[in-house]
């Protein structure tokens, strides 16, 4: 089962708390874009086979939506984050590089 502590409201919740919002820190394409961007916005996404970043909402608890970084084969939860957040904190890099050396980076 997969648990996520939500950094809002400090809740370990598990997967039938929560609902699964897709990659996280996606460039969102709007007016003005061209149609090729737009396609790619809506249609292609990663599918690691390890280290992913994902966004989730808490929704049976507060509501708001976060961010997670979790490997997509053991289900191992690196860390969780504010949702407005750029890129992932440091402290949840620095325990990816120590698990999964090989890791090359969020971006």
């Amino acid at each position: 089962m997969l648990l996520l502590e939500c950094p809002y409201c400090g809740v370990a919740a598990d997967e039938t708390e929560l609902a699964a919002g897709g990659e996280a820190h996606l460039k969102r394409e709007t007016v003005g874009s061209l149609d090729a961007e737009f396609e790619e916005y809506l249609f292609m996404r990663e599918n690691p086979r390890g280290v992913h970043f994902e966004r989730w909402r808490h929704a049976y608890g507060c509501g708001k939506w976060f961010l997670a970084a979790r490997d997509t084969m053991t289900l191992e939860v690196f860390g969780t984050y504010p949702a407005q957040s750029k890129k992932p904190p440091k402290a949840i890099e620095n325990l990816i590089k120590k698990k999964r050396p090989d890791w090359k980076g969020w971006a």
